[in-house]
């Protein structure tokens, strides 16, 4: 397939350059925003009706539910769902909720059903939503069962991933909102072949936002990662690509350090990179030499000082390596463990310390610089869905 935008051997060599003369790719100017933003509840009310109530957002690989039945329940930021593959192999996301009194249909965070059944007075559905049974229905009265089934909400597979809009007047097109440039870029990877290994969510004291913006921040590496990631990955440094809503930016590792004083000619320098794509409202994709790591943030239903965060190791079936399951199985383990203790050590709780700091009556505006650029993308799409309405 052809490379969208410049092709990805110029692009490192652009960073090779920046290591070269201490620069970076660049915004276009700094920007004020408030922590207004991050604590106000009207503000996060606006962000689940305009931002996850408008636009496709991912919420699984494709891989987690491979068989007809297959589900997963999740908290989106307006409806508690099931998502659940279809017989027909396409995939329905339906609205958590009995039609007859309310009560929650489906409990198990996953799992593999011919249909769902209400605990309360088992009523039951089909996978696909539709009204089974009403027990006891000779004495029930009448019920218009083609209206009662459970509502489903605007879902789409593409490029491997389930695209969910958080509402169910919404219509869905994924390839138009990532538009042709990222739609592309997805294609190519062919991530319908892989897996998700491993994956984990976890639910934070830290504004939805705050979250998001530490997953696309080249500029704290140094910083807040001394001892871990700044061994590895170079601070500051980036090559960019905004293609609007979205963005692409590549990250030298330190392992590209023999090239800046030594011509590297026509040999591939990807295995020395890290290449971040942010997909607007909430999800950062990481393409490794050998693997993908997604990682989503949604915000609490109700408090904008929560957020969930869930994290995915993404990457080819072990038919598909050379490695022997118990080789492939160590070494997706050991990435993995390797990424929960940076989370959980040094990521989160700076960022549970920031949330508190936000919340401070005098906390005054706030600055993002022109070298946050993807930082900047992201704020610029929240804010322009929320000036659509």
């Amino acid at each position: 397939m052809t490379e969208v935008g410049a092709p990805r051997e110029e692009r490192i060599r652009r960073t090779l350059d920046h290591l070269r003369n201490d620069t970076t790719d660049e915004f276009a100017h700094t920007t004020w925003f408030e922590p207004e933003e991050f604590t106000d509840t009207a503000v996060a009310k606006r962000e689940r009706d305009l931002v996850f109530g408008r636009v496709p957002s991912i919420v699984a690989h494709g891989s987690e539910i491979p068989r007809a039945g297959d589900f997963f329940t999740l908290q989106l930021p307006r409806n508690n769902v099931i998502v659940v593959r279809q017989r027909d192999g396409s995939v329905k996301t339906l609205v958590n909720l009995c039609r007859h009194r309310g009560a929650m249909v489906e409990k198990e965070e996953k799992g593999r059903c011919r249909l769902f059944s209400c605990p309360y007075h088992r009523w039951s559905y089909d996978t696909d939503g539709s009204l089974r049974t009403i027990t006891r229905d000779n004495t029930f009265g009448e019920a218009e069962r083609a209206e009662m089934g459970l509502i489903s909400l605007p879902t789409e597979e593409r490029h491997g991933f389930i695209w969910v809009i958080d509402d169910a007047d919404a219509e869905i097109d994924v390839a138009s909102w990532l538009g042709p440039e990222m739609d592309a870029v997805l294609a190519s990877y062919r991530l319908e072949s892989l897996v998700t290994v491993r994956g984990e969510g976890f639910d934070e004291p830290v504004n939805w936002k705050i979250m998001q913006d530490a997953f696309l921040d080249g500029y704290h590496i140094q910083y807040a990662h001394p001892n871990t990631a700044a061994k590895h990955i170079h601070t500051n440094v980036l090559a960019f690509d905004d293609f609007g809503r979205h963005c692409r930016f590549i990250a030298p590792r330190k392992s590209i350090d023999r090239w800046i004083e030594e011509d590297p000619g026509d040999r591939s320098l990807a295995n020395h990179v890290t290449e971040t794509h942010f997909l607007l409202p909430n999800s950062t994709l990481l393409r490794q030499p050998d693997h993908f790591q997604l990682l989503t943030f949604r915000p609490h239903p109700t408090n904008p000082q929560r957020s969930h965060m869930e994290m995915r190791l993404i990457v080819p079936k072990v038919e598909d390596t050379e490695m022997t399951e118990e080789r492939w199985t160590r070494l997706w383990d050991k990435n993995w463990e390797i990424l929960l203790a940076v989370l959980h050590a040094e990521d989160f709780p700076l960022l549970r310390d920031s949330q508190v700091s936000m919340a401070s009556a005098n906390a005054g505006r706030m600055i993002l610089g022109r070298n946050e650029v993807a930082n900047q993308v992201f704020r610029r799409g929240v804010q322009e869905l929320l000036a659509q309405h």
